[in-house]
């Protein structure tokens, strides 16, 4: 069984090979003299090589304040030995870290390089990281922003998995259409589970008869259930010795395939009827440009009413008419107000805060 106090011996680092006495060495040099993502790595690298079999990593803030929370070193190796697994990945593979190590998706790529033996490569995150770099890697991780702005460049990644908010429908024709033969999947995951602990592929060559478009089918050795509320309940013993509860409502397929529904928190009881905000979502992004959200707002006859808030400066009359010939919405899927606003209140990385943004709006 591998451990956080190893080092596999085919890890190279931007293509150099070190002793773990020589990589403390390099972290110390990256968080003195590196660049501002250099430190991060080198932060969490510090934090990786030592004897401490916890370390403390942060929330991103999308659903709430950040938080601080305390993981196991090895439920990680177990996450990164369990995404090897899935996704075949081997010694020597090389890989491509796109994004800040001061979260848990950028530590994650570092760990599954120690781990499994893997040749990574550390970039600036940035929007566009393929855009000047012609190497070829065989697995990266990226957010839906670097997934849409990678479309054209994609054929120097052999296996990409997004994550850290939904991939779009818009973005998902987008892939389609773009031909590229990379083998895409869309992940599901929180810093509680250690990144990942369910993925489905975007692209339908990969469909087997586990998996399905809109269906996420959960790792080795993960299963689930639903609370009361539908909300969904992981079971991972690998990577967490709790349950985690989380705020997904979800359709169960089995227990190891589920269909997200949204969150609960944004979940709008209108006239009776549950409205899945993302959801709605989904019906509206190929007819607005701009970024969006729905979301409610008390009304006496409806309990909540449904509204639409926009980002930029909008003519709300031909929206309406827009929206008006979506044929997939239903009567209370269609906003009752459209509101436009500057610009949206956003997490660290680049995550809509809803709330936020909805308590900078005078009503």
């Amino acid at each position: 069984m591998q451990t956080y106090k190893e080092l596999h011996k085919q890890f190279r680092l931007n293509s150099n090979s070190y002793s773990k006495e020589e990589l403390k060495e390099v972290a110390y040099s990256l968080v003195k003299e590196g660049e501002e993502y250099e430190k991060a790595i080198g932060d969490f690298l510090i934090d990786w090589l030592n004897e401490k079999p916890t370390l403390t990593v942060h929330t991103s803030g999308s659903t709430g304040q950040p938080k601080p929370i305390i993981l196991l070193k090895e439920h990680m190796v177990n996450s990164a030995l369990a995404t090897g697994s899935f996704f075949k990945l081997e010694a020597k593979n090389t890989a491509l870290l796109c994004l800040p190590a001061t979260y848990i998706a950028g530590k994650m790529m570092l760990v599954r390089a120690m781990v499994l033996g893997l040749s990574i490569d550390c970039v600036n995150p940035s929007s566009n990281p393929l855009e000047e770099n012609n190497n070829l890697y065989d697995f990266a991780a990226m957010v839906p922003l670097q997934f849409e702005n990678s479309l054209s460049v994609l054929g120097g990644v052999k296996k990409l998995i997004v994550g850290g908010a939904p991939v779009s429908y818009k973005l998902k024709k987008a892939f389609l259409n773009a031909g590229q033969r990379t083998n895409v999947y869309e992940t599901y995951g929180m810093t509680e589970t250690i990144t990942h602990i369910a993925v489905k592929p975007l692209l339908g060559q990969l469909i087997t008869s586990n998996m399905d478009l809109d269906v996420f089918t959960t790792l080795t050795d993960v299963k689930i259930t639903a609370d009361s509320r539908g909300c969904l309940v992981i079971d991972a013993p690998m990577v967490s010795n709790e349950l985690i509860h989380t705020n997904d409502m979800v359709d169960l397929v089995s227990e190891t395939q589920f269909k997200w529904l949204g969150r609960f928190d944004n979940v709008i009881n209108s006239g009776g009827v549950k409205l899945f905000p993302e959801q709605i979502e989904t019906k509206l992004v190929s007819t607005i440009e701009s970024r969006f959200f729905v979301t409610g707002l008390p009304d006496d006859k409806l309990g909540n009413k449904l509204i639409l808030i926009v980002e930029g400066v909008q003519n709300i009359s031909i929206l309406q008419d827009q929206i008006e010939k979506i044929t997939s919405l239903k009567k209370l899927e269609r906003p009752k107000e459209i509101l436009a606003v500057e610009s949206f209140e956003e997490t660290t990385s680049g995550k809509i805060q809803r709330r936020a943004t909805l308590d900078k709006i005078a009503f």
